[in-house]
């Protein structure tokens, strides 16, 4: 008798069988109550495959009362697992050390190996380890003759229904197949193995049995007739021989003549006796019947407990089989659809997710606004120290910016919910609402908006879609957001490819606008996390690998090996300086370098490019559906286009644009974590720009030609690589419609339980409103359009002040002005709602007509149950019905009043929701039949149409709980991503404030020593300078600094003289030529300048317009004299 607590575990072991998975299955295996033992976690899938074929084998037994495993059954199908565990380990000894041992060549060891690992060690016979040997080495040579391609892996299958896998290389087995599965065919099978050993054995066995009387043919040769004898003998065993098949014959004729003669005599008992038989046969079924009853009887008498948690379990079956009908059927019956109408009511649960979402949500914009404007504060900051380096502005200028990102700074970390909604006057609140539903409006139709962007010119676009196209979209932070701007990309390209595009060629060649939008989207917050995924291990990869130097181009490298000549030495070389890409060619030390840069470059292209094709499924669905629309709209414009040409538009798109900057500049998008103050340096920017280009080329089918004529090596590289990204871009365009991945329609927004919201600043709604305006007449031209009639109600532009309201500023406050600009700034939450939903009772169309039936019916059909819906609305209901139905809306009405006012349902619908049973049937009729007119239902099916409509919003109210729980976790993790960057951007801030100060603390001891000004007006009197280093013109062209002046012959050098004096400003020097001892000119030098000529391969500058020097020995003159290096 089994216990509750057992009884509960087989019915969870039963339901994990039932449901396929190992895992579960194991979990219930390994259940305190269940009491399995011996049972492995290593062999789960096993267990799985034993017990699930043992439960079929009791299915299909009509003997069989229950269709479940009990506990017995369950432990002997684990003990039987168990033992083909043994079995399967026995079989893989067998197999490797029979192949080994013929491989080895080591006749002397198969007995020992067969005899420890066969299966029957009993049929061995020792005399025959000899001919075992033989038949197993012929066997094998004859299959590893067949042998195309070896693999690792041992196939053993067990009771023919279980296959186990063992790898000989690894020592692992696994009783799934393997994905990396290549049989190792050369070896003999254990089935091979037993058949040959079988074969053997027979044959050794049928030679001793017709050898049996061999000595007693031996006595009888020793006698006088022993030869006759011997001959008659052996021509009877001849005889036989030969007749064979004759003598089978007679055997079977004879064997199924006593069979008939048996069966003849048994029937013919049978029918001497009917009578008998009979009886005997009531008798016996009666007995055994009615002991069955008694036991069966006695059985449920004795699990009456157990029987109970049986029956739950059915019911849970028959629920589960409802609701697989609910989801897959084309038209659930109504009984079904009320099992599960429940689940449209909306819990605490619902209520409070759907609030910390919206949180996380207004979080993550907020962030994501306060990122990109502390991002360019900070790039502007970058900009300042950069001058202030190169002396172009004061110091005092950078502290002044410093101070300005601080404020701004402190601007972000406030909040500015003082500001929203609920602080405006109550005259601005009707148009705030206007304004929701006018960002409604624009939300959802994206035509206006991809009207609108092809209206303004490109700057202002530009900006337009950076903040309010995206804002209005929330980034996409959630499914529905991100699906209505998929929906605007789709609507603006095609509307782009219309208008713009005349050429294939014009999307590669031009700068569409909406493509841009599309990549500046998916390098954002949301789509960045893939671009690191995607290339952050290999750009790291190459960017630590110090030893990598790529350099493609014969110049550099030849100007490269020069200046390192002359550095070294100190002397002037006698190479040229400047020479052409084939002159550099020439040197057998460029060629060399240019070689090995290229063997670098195959190889770490390879890394990059395995490691984009080879992730296809982490590329953002919104670039990849965009990539496939884009390419059928091409196809669409230009029919004639070949698959190629297209294939490449694609590939400018998810390689050129997306992935190609982002190779070359990782740093600038987030690819890698740099440090504070952390730059890349030159010769890693090259290597990284050097594999961009080779993509680039390969991506877009460019064979190196003309001026890289020089890399045609790579051009079979190119080509071959080039088949590999047409591949990827196909695939990647292979993606199904929004509406299929994020179960989108038209109703979606009518059964999700929140509005949607977005976070707008009060400067972006006058904007938006201003350009509407402007552009109205394109944009929305018919009078009756419902974009004209919203934009009516607003009227004309309002200003920051009239926005808000009187009393919102002070008159005569004297910084009026700034307090708006800041004002201006302030985000507020729209709870976007559309004009024309159902409005104080009246249906404005048959969209809303519908929810409002929907619900109606929603609550009929929960307290009165029916066959059909016509069956419902035609039946009373009865007095208990209308008690149920009054008692569930006084609880929806306890519910609806904790329910923050942004999430209810309308005025008119909470009305309906108050009605009594009969009188919503009534209007639930009225609706029906005004719906029957404009086509959306039919009487004849019983309304079927309606109460499909309903199950979606069942099945779709589980699939939105879901994705919001999705999203939660979505959310978080980009907050998380956000957080970290801010934190980094606080490094950058942090790092500039160190730099600052050393500015400020060396200002300072230099006002110490001597006195500056910073207006840079003129120098002060007194202030020392470094002593001037002279040199005639004659001894710097002795040392080859200088090469030549115009119009100075070289016996008149020695007349010219240069001075060179450090300047106050590090790395500034004066230089002061005389001729005769008369000063004639002077120029300043800046060392930085010099490094970044070297850096650029220029050998030869102009000083003073005529003095030819050389550009490497002029540094190392500076660098000996000056720095002492």
């Amino acid at each position: 008798m089994h216990s509750l607590p057992g009884i509960v575990a087989v019915g969870y072991i039963n339901e994990a069988i039932d449901e396929g998975n190992p895992f579960k299955t194991l979990e219930s295996l390994l259940l305190p109550t269940s009491n399995i033992k011996d049972v492995d976690p290593d062999y789960a899938q096993h267990y799985q495959d034993v017990l699930h074929h043992a439960k079929s084998q009791k299915f299909r037994n009509p003997e069989s009362i229950s269709k479940v495993l009990w506990l017995e059954e369950i432990q002997q199908a684990i003990n039987e697992a168990n033992g083909n565990k043994d079995r399967a380990k026995q079989g893989v000894t067998l197999i490797i050390d029979v192949n080994q041992c013929l491989e080895g060549k080591k006749p002397n060891d198969i007995l020992s190996i067969l005899k420890s690992s066969a299966c029957n060690a009993n049929d061995i016979i020792p005399e025959c380890a000899d001919r075992y040997y033989e038949a197993l080495e012929k066997a094998k040579g004859l299959k590893t003759g067949k042998v195309s391609n070896e693999g690792s892996w041992l196939k053993l299958t067990l009771q023919e229904k279980y296959d186990y896998y063992y790898n000989v290389d690894s020592k692992e087995g696994s009783w799934v197949l393997p994905e990396s599965y290549f049989c190792k065919e050369s070896w003999l099978t254990e089935k091979e193995i037993e058949d040959v050993i079988e074969e053997v054995t027979l044959g050794y066995m049928r030679e001793k049995m017709w050898s049996a009387s061999e000595d007693l043919l031996l006595r009888f040769r020793s006698t006088t007739s022993g030869n006759i004898l011997m001959e008659e003998f052996e021509a009877r065993k001849s005889f036989f021989y030969g007749q064979e098949k004759n003598v089978v014959k007679i055997q079977t004729f004879w064997k199924g003549h006593k069979q008939r003669k048996a069966y003849m005599d048994r029937r013919q008992m049978f029918f001497d006796n009917v009578h008998s038989i009979v009886k005997i046969q009531s008798w016996f079924r009666m007995a055994t019947a009615r002991k069955t009853y008694l036991s069966r009887l006695q059985y449920f008498k004795d699990h009456s407990n157990e029987i109970v948690k049986i029956q739950s379990l059915l019911r849970a079956n028959k629920a589960r089989e409802d609701y697989k009908t609910l989801v897959g059927s084309e038209n659930p019956p109504l009984t079904v659809i009320r099992t599960f109408v429940h689940l449209l009511d909306q819990s605490d649960l619902d209520f409070q997710e759907e609030l910390e979402v919206a949180q996380l949500r207004e979080e993550v914009v907020t962030k994501i606004r306060a990122n990109q404007q502390l991002e360019k504060d900070l790039n502007l900051m970058d900009i300042k120290i950069g001058l202030l380096v190169k002396n172009r502005i004061t110091l005092e200028d950078v502290i002044s910016h410093r101070t300005k990102l601080d404020k701004k700074k402190g601007e972000v970390l406030n909040t500015i919910d003082k500001h929203g909604i609920k602080s405006l006057s109550k005259e601005r609140r009707k148009t705030l609402e206007t304004y929701q539903q006018l960002f409604y409006l624009l939300q959802t139709n994206p035509l206006y908006l991809a009207k609108l962007i092809f209206q303004m010119p490109q700057n202002k676009s530009t900006k337009f879609m950076d903040t309010v196209i995206f804002t209005l979209y929330n980034y996409a932070s959630n499914q529905r957001e991100e699906y209505l701007l998929l929906k605007l990309f789709k609507t603006a390209l095609e509307e782009e490819i219309q208008l713009k595009v005349d050429q294939v060629q014009d999307i590669v060649t031009g700068n569409p606008t909406v493509i841009k939008m599309v990549v500046s989207f998916n390098r954002g917050a949301r789509g960045q996390n893939t671009l690191r995924q995607l290339l952050a291990p290999v750009v790291k990869e190459i960017i630590d690998d110090n030893s990598l130097m790529i350099n493609t181009s014969p110049v550099e490298v030849y100007k490269a090996w020069v200046n390192q000549l002359e550095t070294q030495t100190g002397e002037a070389s006698k190479l040229p300086y400047d020479v052409t890409t084939e002159q550099a060619l020439t040197y057998p030390e460029v060629k060399n370098k240019l070689e090995a840069s290229i063997e670098n470059l195959r190889t770490v292209t390879d890394k990059v490019l395995n490691s984009i094709v080879s992730s296809l499924d982490q590329l953002p669905y919104g670039l990849r559906y965009i990539a496939k629309v884009l390419k059928n709209s091409i196809h669409e414009k230009f029919p004639d286009a070949t698959e190629d040409e297209l294939l490449k538009i694609v590939g400018n798109l998810l390689y050129y644009r997306y992935m190609n900057p982002a190779i070359v500049a990782p740093d600038g998008f987030d690819i890698i974590d740099m440090t504070a103050g952390g730059q890349i340096n030159s010769d890693q920017r090259r290597n990284l720009g050097s594999v961009a280009k080779v993509l680039q080329h390969a991506a877009s089918n460019k064979l190196f030609e003309g001026e890289n004529e020089h890399l045609s090596s790579m051009n079979d590289y190119l080509s071959k690589t080039y088949e590999e990204f047409r591949k990827y871009f196909k695939e990647a365009c292979d993606v199904p419609e929004p509406e299929e991945k994020f179960n989108m329609d038209k109703y979606t927004d009518l059964v999700t339980v929140s509005k949607p919201v977005i976070y707008i600043s009060i400067e972006e709604i006058i904007s938006t409103h201003s350009l509407l305006l402007e552009h109205q007449d394109v944009i929305a031209p018919e009078k009756t359009d419902s974009l004209t009639e919203l934009l009516g109600l607003l009227g004309d532009v309002p200003t920051v002040e009239s926005f808000l309201g009187e009393g919102a500023v002070d008159p005569n406050d004297p910084d009026k002005e700034s307090i708006l600009n800041q004002l201006s700034k302030t985000e507020i939450s729209l709870f976007l709602t559309s004009k024309y939903d159902i409005e104080d009772g009246e249906v404005i169309d048959g969209r809303s007509l519908m929810i409002q039936t929907k619900k109606l019916i929603v609550d009929v059909i929960r307290n009165q149950p029916g066959h059909t819906l016509t069956d419902i609305l035609e039946t009373p209901a009865t007095a208990q019905q209308e008690l149920d139905h009054a008692s569930d809306m006084v609880s929806r009405a306890i519910i609806d009043s904790r329910t923050p006012e942004e999430m209810k349902y309308s005025q008119s619908m909470m009305e309906d929701a108050q009605l009594p049973l009969e009188q919503k049937k009534r209007k639930i009729q009225r609706n029906l039949r005004t719906l029957e007119q404009t086509g959306l239902v039919s009487s004849e099916n019983n309304y079927q149409e309606i109460l499909n409509e309903i199950a979606k919003d069942i099945r779709n109210q589980r699939i939105y709980r879901k994705l919001r729980k999705a999203e939660l976790a979505k959310l978080q993790q980009t907050l998380k991503a956000l957080n970290d960057k801010a934190a980094f951007y606080e490094d950058q801030v942090n790092y500039y404030d160190t730099y600052i100060k050393t500015c400020l603390d060396n200002l300072n001891r230099k006002n110490s020593r001597r006195s500056i000004k910073f207006d840079g007006k003129g120098e002060p009197k007194g202030a020392k300078r470094s002593k001037a280093v002279k040199y005639t013109a004659a001894k710097l062209h002795e040392k080859g600094i200088l090469l030549g002046i115009d119009d100075v012959q070289t016996n008149q050098f020695k007349n010219v003289t240069f001075d060179i004096i450090a300047t106050e400003d590090v790395g500034i020097f004066d230089v002061r030529s005389k001729f005769l001892g008369v000063e004639m000119e002077k120029v300043q030098l800046n060392i930085q300048d010099l490094l970044q000529m070297q850096y650029e391969g220029v050998a030869v500058m102009k000083m003073f317009d005529k003095v030819k020097v050389n550009v490497n020995l002029l540094i190392y003159l500076l660098n000996k004299k000056f720095y002492g290096k």
